[in-house]
């Protein structure tokens, strides 16, 4: 086989779909690479010795440059090489723009690359927002329990994708804050917040207030997750997890279902955020809907 011309080949044909076919040129566009980069691997005579001689690929892309124009450096075949190896290996072949495969060749864990190529799909991410997700070291802020769901296609639960810490931004010039400085730091950036949290969560109201007897409470953020049909108390803490805390957001996840939860609902959980954690408390104190995580300003 003249592997060359089979390259050439499938880069011409997908120059050409590219600009008459351009509702479906993404599916097309990964399929010639996917091919091209395993006719790489087999002219350079197996996946074992394709680690190690790039000469061949210098070759065809002085080739390539010279008959086809810019674009096929050394640096491009190699990452259509590498797409190619990485779905052999199990990365999963979604219609993802090439420009995404490219951030997530650049992942050496076949399930880290599963899960953001989930993400993109599920919530639609711009290849920016993606490269902020990998920045932050999302898929590392998953529990191990999570990630072994994953890869074993279990069901989830609410508490599943609530990344270990939070990551908020400082929009103060300290690190120094109080609870309320907290609390504004996450209303300046609710979306970027709900993300962290996971799946599915709208925000409702912060300080919401309750009464109990004759006094009034303020829950710290109110929110509503749509896939699991339940309301969600959040509170904030700027100190170590306490046995207080567990009490008080009990309190108000009691309250949240006594007179707010509709009969279709599920119970409300609860979530408490704090600086950092105490397995003391966690361990004595548990209840199966709260969670607690901390956060990380950045």
């Amino acid at each position: 086989m003249n592997y060359y011309n089979e390259i050439k080949k499938e880069l011409i044909d997908n120059e050409v779909y590219k600009k008459i076919k351009d509702y479906s040129k993404n599916k097309y566009e990964l399929e010639r690479y996917y091919n091209v980069g395993k006719l790489l691997v087999e002219a350079q005579g197996g996946e074992v010795r394709a680690k190690y001689g790039d000469g061949l690929i210098k070759e065809y892309s002085r080739k390539l440059t010279i008959e086809l124009g810019k674009g096929y450096t050394t640096s491009v075949l190699k990452r259509m090489r590498q797409f190619y190896l990485i779905i052999q290996k199990g990365a999963t072949l979604s219609h993802l723009s090439w420009s995404h495969y490219v951030e997530l060749l650049m992942l050496n864990d076949i399930n880290k690359i599963n899960y953001y190529v989930n993400m993109v799909i599920n919530q639609n991410l711009s290849v920016r927002e993606l490269r902020n997700r990998i920045r932050l070291s999302e898929y590392e802020r998953l529990l191990q329990n999570t990630k072994n769901k994953l890869i074993k296609s279990e069901d989830d639960n609410i508490s599943d994708f609530i990344k270990h810490p939070i990551i908020i931004e400082n929009i103060y010039n300290t690190l120094d804050i109080t609870e309320k400085m907290l609390k504004n730091a996450i209303l300046e950036n609710i979306e970027d917040f709900l993300m962290e949290l996971g799946k599915g969560f709208t925000f409702i109201k912060s300080e919401y207030r309750i009464k109990l007897g004759d006094r009034y409470n303020y829950i710290d953020i109110l929110l509503f997750n749509i896939e699991f049909n339940c309301y969600v108390v959040v509170e904030l803490k700027v100190t170590e997890l306490r046995k207080e805390h567990i009490g008080q957001i009990m309190l108000y996840m009691n309250y949240i279902d006594e007179h707010i939860k509709k009969i279709n609902h599920n119970k409300t959980i609860g979530i408490i955020i704090c600086k950092y954690n105490n397995e003391y408390v966690i361990r004595y104190c548990y209840n199966n809907n709260i969670y607690e995580t901390t956060y990380e300003l950045i």
